[in-house]
């Protein structure tokens, strides 16, 4: 499962009662943040997360609104008396930014970075994990990648298979977790007692952008997708194009075109005071939106497919 929780939903600025865009997913015990504007460190502590957990910073752009609360989360993780490596992704120029960013600070831990170049980018959460992180281009003013993070959940044991093979109980978990056993006198794969593959989790992460063509296949599925709408009003389209946003209607139409089983709305800009008015519209071209808020959290399970053995 995945546990997340949008730290904020602005665009631009924090104001009072909203902070600055950033989301965080808890998998197996690991933290992973997207974006880390000013005042992420407040939004966490509101939210109870420990910055102590978080193993993968993933940054969307190079704008400070995403970016500029990176070197206090750093310091306080380093306080918290963290030694273990920390992984940040973004797009090409990370390690100049990062290392600007952080120039008087020294940190107790290996930082590691992962430059994104081209229109796509995978990696694994970590060797040999079943967590894979997809980024894709999206068209702001400057290079931005959303995210789409996709928990893959191998097919069930077949205990019978295994008993007729006569593989020892002892070496069954080891097949679970995809691990080729040997014995003296045979060697057995995963394939041979495991189903095929079942529907994971996927959640998709998606701002700054205007409408482009890259959004609705990387978010195809998706259990959760958190897009950008900075204004409510469908009538602000031209305007948020010229500034590279959407407003609310454009994305509920991404995640109609993709269809995905709920939209969360994010990163309003400072003069949406009541983007709660521009729900009902966006709710007609797509019924399961919901406005992103401080704190919003979410457990995503896995499904179970009756029809899938």
């Amino acid at each position: 499962m995945l546990d997340l929780c949008l730290l904020g939903c602005g665009g631009t600025r924090p104001i009072p009662g909203r902070w600055l865009t950033s989301l965080y997913i808890q998998y197996n015990g690991h933290g992973i943040l997207i974006d880390c504007g000013e005042g992420t460190q407040i939004a966490m502590a509101s939210a109870g997360i420990s910055p102590h957990s978080i193993d993968l910073i993933l940054l969307t752009h190079f704008h400070g609104d995403h970016i500029l609360g990176l070197p206090g989360l750093l310091m306080s993780m380093g306080m918290s008396g963290r030694t273990a490596p920390v992984t940040i992704a973004g797009p090409k120029g990370l390690q100049q930014v990062v290392s600007s960013l952080c120039v008087t600070a020294g940190f107790p831990f290996q930082l590691n970075g992962i430059e994104l170049s081209g229109a796509h980018a995978s990696f694994d959460f970590e060797k040999d994990s079943p967590l894979h992180i997809h980024a894709f281009e999206v068209h702001h003013s400057v290079t931005c990648y959303g995210y789409s993070l996709v928990l893959d959940r191998a097919g069930r044991f077949d205990p019978v298979k295994a008993a007729a093979l006569n593989i020892p109980k002892k070496l069954w978990n080891l097949l679970q977790k995809g691990n080729t056993v040997t014995t003296d006198t045979a060697a057995f794969t995963p394939d041979q007692v495991m189903g095929k593959p079942r529907k994971g989790i996927k959640v998709t992460y998606c701002t700054d952008t205007t409408v482009c063509d890259s959004i609705v296949p990387a978010a195809k599925d998706s259990d959760l997708f958190i897009c950008e709408g900075m204004y409510a009003d469908p009538a602000r389209a031209e305007a948020a194009e010229v500034k590279k946003h959407m407003v609310f209607t454009q994305a509920a139409q991404l995640a109609k075109e993709a269809e995905v089983k709920k939209l969360w709305l994010t990163h309003f800009s400072p003069a949406e005071t009541h983007p709660e008015e521009g729900i009902d519209t966006a709710r007609a071209v797509f019924p399961n939106t919901e406005l992103g808020e401080n704190g919003k959290k979410i457990t995503l399970n896995f499904q179970d497919d009756p029809h899938q053995p």
